[in-house]
């Protein structure tokens, strides 16, 4: 059977989530002000979820909310309240990897559909049995299972139940991100939300009955990067995903950028209907697939665990740096009746210069500034400042939301 996929796809804030659903999403997953593992990022209050969720709807998008930490008893009551104040937003699910929030969430909320986080490490069959048993309607995969041990789960659940799995963005080298690295090092616990990334730190080595005589780890002059993983990305491999059993494809990336949102979904979604239209036709088009995942950041690309465990080569040793060879330039917010196009600018451009208008049909529009005027409606030559209010005469109308790129590698 053929199963319908989902394009699951990050938001770190409304403009984001607007971008993601704009750009093709299915569903788009949040975090609140509390109780989800991406505390550095803005994340919503209830009201940005309302609205959030008001324009999910009205695009035929649903919308998911994390609640993914691992509680402490201190936590527990702030959790409750958190969830009854939930009854007031129309979400289509919650994310959960704690088995007291989980039930809790359950009793609160009975109508609600409840899907497990990868943090519950769900590696075989018996736990997404185990948690079906509970209520839940789906599980997301571990990071760590080949696309064998998939279609094994996949044959030993019921029907209804949904495999969602991670296939696009940052690797953790912890077992399903459960690291305390974070927490050992700089007292920020990861499975609170509070992760420092130091497996993306440069590291020496010290002899023991040395303190204080560092000894660096050298494969260039900049030094290693021993755990510093690659990113997924499993563009290519579109068929034996499906093929697999997943029924949501999810990105990583609750704090990336609009720009790398808005490439990620409108890359994936010409994948999947590609695909589904016709095999032959989404291999045809691979090529542009490869070319366009890659004008979002980011640090080499791996298979991950999906067909095999990693071996040495899915490290990135000598750097922590991000590959970005496009700037984003801003989201267009309006269009007015001269063709002009108002936005708030992100990053600094010029008249004269080439940019990119990403077109939600999967192509882009390559233009020259020709005019720029600041909020004052003085024309200027360039925009330095960031979150300057402009508009933009760039010899073509474009469409409100559409993202504004330019190239920085030649």
């Amino acid at each position: 059977m053929r199963r319908k996929i989902e394009l699951l796809i990050p938001a770190g804030s409304l403009e984001v989530l607007r971008v993601a659903v704009d750009y093709g999403a299915d569903a788009v997953y949040i975090g609140g002000e509390a109780f989800g593992l991406r505390a550095k990022a803005h994340n919503f209050t209830l009201d940005e979820m309302r609205e959030g969720c008001d324009y999910c709807h009205s695009h035929n998008a649903k919308l998911y909310v994390t609640v993914n930490i691992f509680a402490h008893n201190a936590d527990l009551p702030g959790v409750r309240q958190y969830l009854e104040q939930l009854k007031t937003v129309p979400v289509d699910a919650l994310i959960i990897s704690d088995p007291a929030i989980f039930t809790m969430a359950r009793d609160i909320l009975p109508q609600m559909e409840l899907h497990v986080s990868t943090q519950a490490n769900n590696t075989n069959y018996g736990i997404y049995r185990f948690w079906y048993g509970l209520g839940a309607k789906r599980v997301v995969s571990a990071r760590e299972l080949s696309l064998e041990e998939l279609k094994e789960i996949r044959s030993n659940i019921p029907d209804d139940m949904e495999i969602e799995s991670f296939i696009h963005g940052a690797m953790c080298i912890s077992y399903s991100g459960r690291c305390l690295l974070s927490n050992f090092l700089t007292g920020r616990d990861a499975n609170q939300g509070a992760c420092t990334h130091p497996c993306r730190w440069q590291y020496s080595v010290v002899e023991e009955k040395r303190p204080g005589e560092y000894f660096p780890v050298e494969e260039d002059e900049r030094g290693t990067y021993i755990f510093n993983s690659k990113d997924l990305c499993m563009i290519e491999h579109i068929p034996e995903l499906v093929e697999a059993g997943i029924d949501s494809f999810k990105i990583e990336g609750r704090m990336k950028t609009a720009l790398y949102v808005a490439t990620v979904a409108r890359t994936y979604r010409k994948a999947i209907d590609d695909y589904k239209k016709d095999e032959q036709l989404y291999r045809d088009h691979l090529d542009y697939y490869r070319e366009e995942i890659g004008k979002c950041t980011y640090r080499q690309f791996t298979t991950g665990f999906y067909f095999g465990k990693p071996g040495p080569d899915e490290q990135v040793y000598d750097s922590n740096e991000y590959v970005k060879e496009y700037t984003y330039i801003g989201t267009i917010e309006d269009v007015d009746e001269q063709g002009y196009a108002h936005f708030i600018q992100r990053n600094k451009f010029a008249v004269g210069e080439t940019v990119e208008a990403m077109q939600f049909d999967g192509t882009n529009l390559s233009l020259t500034v020709q005019r720029i005027w600041n909020e004052k409606g003085e024309a200027v030559l360039s925009a330095p400042h960031p979150k300057e209010p402009l508009t933009v005469d760039l010899g073509a109308k474009l469409e409100k939301g559409m993202i504004l790129r330019r190239r920085t590698v030649e």
